[in-house]
């Protein structure tokens, strides 16, 4: 565990602050914030299809650390690998991660078509992409190919969330309901043919891990700066110091949906 109670609350928001938000490692949050994980194991699972399959999109890469452990876990690798990600830091940190392992790498923004080709790939991924765009993931996948994916579920983190912002309406818990999100894909020509929903336990131990985490998720509080909620952040520390980790739980739901008629 850090030894987060030895110092100030000034300390550890400046080392929230300080910490690289680039990637989906989450390395530095060891000792001093937790999250379960999906019994699931995504990651692991990809590994697993990507041996079978020919040609393989993973969108919104992030870093690329997820793709890069799983073809690191994989007993072969397809002969075309591509990725997308829009975000510049990212772009430039999946490239050097992915292009050693054969991945090309294309710098596409969240709400842009997709660059590729109609049925181009037979396997798409993504593990938390901000928002799946249905009718591209469809287009771009040829007949029978399959979309894997792991997404943010509904309230995910809303006790973080509500703590800075207050209580959100209800809307804004369902935007992300899996339900909603089997009746999107179906309405773009997919099967879905796994959904799997769970709700995991996320401790924070410290402040810092809590500017760190709002720095590095930034759609949680939109507009986050420590200037603007310095009050609420050291009322947080106090009452972390006080007594013990602020509790969260995240959502997470499983996805996999095949092609079964031709798109557009």
């Amino acid at each position: 565990m850090a030894d987060h109670q030895d110092r100030s609350f000034e300390e550890l928001v400046a080392e929230g602050v300080a910490v690289p938000t680039e990637g989906w490692d989450f390395s530095w949050f060891e000792g001093r914030a937790t999250e379960a994980r999906p019994s699931w194991g995504y990651a692991v699972s990809l590994a697993g299809r990507l041996a079978g399959a020919r040609a393989v999109l993973d969108v919104q890469t992030g870093g690329g650390e997820v793709l890069a452990f799983a073809l690191g876990r994989a007993a072969g690798a397809p002969a075309l690998l591509a990725a997308t990600e829009g975000w510049p830091p990212n772009v430039a940190r999946a490239t050097a991660l992915l292009r050693p392992r054969g991945v090309v790498v294309v710098d596409s923004g969240e709400d842009a078509p997709l660059p590729f080709a109609d049925g181009a790939f037979d396997l798409v991924a993504g593990r938390h992409p901000v928002r799946p765009h249905w009718e591209e993931i469809a287009r771009v996948l040829e007949p029978g190919g399959t979309y894997f994916a792991q997404h943010v579920g509904p309230g995910s983190a809303f006790e973080l969330v509500e703590y800075f912002l207050g209580p959100r309406p209800e809307a804004a818990r369902d935007t992300r309901h899996p339900d909603r999100e089997r009746a999107a894909a179906e309405a773009a020509g997919l099967e879905v043919v796994d959904l799997r929903a769970e709700r995991l336990r996320m401790e924070f131990h410290d402040i810092a891990a809590v500017v760190h985490f709002l720095r590095k998720v930034i759609w949680m509080v939109p507009g986050f700066t420590v200037e603007a909620y310095e009050s609420r952040l050291r009322a947080l520390h106090e009452r972390i110091e006080s007594r013990g980790p602020f509790v969260a739980h995240s959502t997470r739901h499983l996805l996999e949906a095949r092609k079964t008629r031709k798109t557009r």
